[in-house]
């Protein structure tokens, strides 16, 4: 305990702080970067304004401060001081949307998240041009549909970034970017490290021919820096920001702002070819590191990179696990009003294991999550349901293991892509908080991609803790040891590391791909619901 506190006092700490769909997260590690010394919290909650989704910048920091004085708030009680600096700061947060920027720093319009799904005939056009997938939730698939539809900001924009590119430029003063969360910005080349050149002389031509956007692309877009590299220091007018107690000094070497789907990756050692990993909360997505280019293609994948810039296919589905803990809290509701309350964590618990109980298939039941679009499903805009037949077997545990399943239905589309190319996987690595059941969300994911799946001891903690490993890293790689992520994460953060791993049940997978051949069929019913039910 003595050694920890002097750790935290003299400054031998890195903190990563995660901006989540519904969660900010702080979290502290010491000097050994595998075990978390505290942590912080806040929730939040997206808007929906002017029909898009959207999160003011003052509920960014109102919701980033609140986090961290609720880490120093931690740290106090458990360590009997205050921290007064770090060794190193990360920021990550939720990956692409829209955060454009005048000439004086102004936000040009809201905030504009991944969520959104108003940007289908610029990915659609941008997708023809570079030959390659651009999502509707990528950051130049929303500057070009703000073109294409003559958005009045357009000619004063001068910079766009990411959430997590906009609070460390704000802590910092640097306007950079990790080379992960960048390429959701826009495509990368893994050769070179940054953005590809030829793509982006391709759309520097666009934009001439539309005259809205002065200057080149590369000049809006944020420098692009790999893992372990310094990306600036806490300044005096970030510690303030991040700190109004005054308590803060500034000073904090950064490591290069990431994506939630980069401190995925880390938090779940799955940085090397053959290696992928799934995150489930909000939104879910699955992430393969490629040993070789895909053959062509694909609506349902993106190729994007680790921290370190190598290539990576994701599928990333807009409705995670919302839907499901909505399930929840009505039965959370239900227990109350027939006098015998109990915790949320014990809800999920009883109906986890109830769908144990479930038949295979989940007894003919199905169930969509889509509160949002979901590209990869052909859906526009979201319309959660549960359908099944008269002659379907409705009970709890076919219910449960139904919306459990619903959870992974539109992931595992993407999935199967990915298996039709050939990418294969040694071991599936997943985390966030829909695993902490143990043993049952993980064994229906290892049924729906019939691989293994291992869960780490810490994988509740999720990006936070990813996006802190990533500071250590770059403090690390600053002193002259590792510069290599993939075995810095092997030797000094995983090495002894406890996985549970869950083999594929072969009743599940039967079960699994019978649920998903009626999925399918059903998202006919699912469109139709968009069309009738404004």
């Amino acid at each position: 305990m003595d050694q920890l506190r002097r750790q935290i006092s003299d400054g031998r700490t890195a903190l990563g702080i995660e901006l989540g769909s519904t969660r900010i997260k702080a979290c502290l590690v010491g000097e050994d970067p595998s075990s978390v010394l505290a942590v912080g919290t806040h929730d939040w909650e997206n808007s929906y304004a002017d029909r898009l989704w959207t999160y003011p910048l003052e509920e960014v920091w109102a919701g980033v401060q609140a986090a961290y004085a609720d880490l120093a708030s931690d740290v106090e009680q458990r360590f009997g001081v205050r921290p007064e600096r770090y060794g190193a700061i990360g920021v990550s947060a939720m990956m692409h949307g829209y955060l454009a920027f005048g000439a004086a720093g102004e936000l040009l319009v809201p905030f504009r998240t991944w969520r959104n799904t108003n940007t289908g005939p610029a990915a659609a056009e941008l997708t023809g041009l570079f030959g390659r997938n651009i999502p509707l939730r990528w950051s130049i698939a929303h500057l070009h549909q703000a073109v294409l539809d003559h958005e009045p900001h357009v000619p004063a924009v001068r910079s766009i970034t990411t959430l997590a590119g906009y609070v460390h430029r704000q802590l910092t003063g640097r306007n950079v970017l990790g080379v992960g969360d960048a390429s959701g910005m826009f495509p990368i080349d893994s050769s070179t490290g940054t953005y590809d050149a030829e793509l982006v002389a391709k759309y520097d031509a666009v934009l001439a021919s539309h005259g809205t956007v002065p200057g080149r692309m590369v000049e809006l877009l944020p420098q692009v820096l790999a893992a372990g590299q310094p990306a600036g220091e806490l300044s005096a007018e970030g510690a303030a920001l991040l700190d109004p107690t005054g308590t803060l000094q500034p000073g904090a070497v950064f490591c290069p702002p990431e994506g939630d789907a980069g401190t995925g990756m880390v938090a779940t050692c799955s940085v090397a070819p053959r290696t992928g990993n799934v995150s489930a909360g909000t939104s879910i997505f699955a992430m393969a590191v490629l040993e070789a280019p895909l053959k062509r293609a694909h609506h349902e994948i993106d190729l994007v990179t680790t921290p370190a810039g190598d290539p990576v296919a994701m599928v990333h589905c807009n409705n995670g696990a919302s839907e499901l803990a909505a399930w929840a809290g009505l039965f959370t509701r239900f227990a109350e009003a027939a006098g015998t309350p109990a915790e949320q964590d014990t809800v999920f618990s009883t109906l986890f294991q109830e769908a144990l109980d479930g038949a295979a298939d989940a007894g003919g039941l199905l169930a969509y999550n889509h509160l949002a679009g979901e590209p990869i499903a052909g859906l526009t805009e979201g319309r959660p349901m549960v359908m099944r037949t008269p002659g379907s077997s409705f009970t709890l545990g076919n219910f449960m293991r139904a919306q459990l399943y619903g959870v992974f239905g539109t992931l595992s589309l993407g999935m199967n892509v990915l298996a039709e190319e050939g990418v294969e996987l040694d071991r599936m690595f997943a985390h966030g908080g829909l695993f902490r059941t143990a043993g049952v969300a993980q064994r229906f994911l290892a049924g729906a991609l019939a691989t293994p799946v291992s869960v780490a001891a810490s994988a509740s903690e999720g990006g936070a803790w990813g996006i802190a490993v990533l500071a250590s890293f770059v403090k690390e790689a600053a002193s002259g040891g590792a510069t290599d992520l993939d075995g810095y994460l092997r030797r000094r953060v995983f090495d002894g590391a406890a996985f549970q791993t869950v083999q594929p049940d072969p009743r599940d997978v039967d079960g699994f791909a019978a649920y998903l051949a009626d999925y399918r069929n059903g998202l006919a019913v699912q469109r139709t619901a968009v069309e009738v039910l404004p």
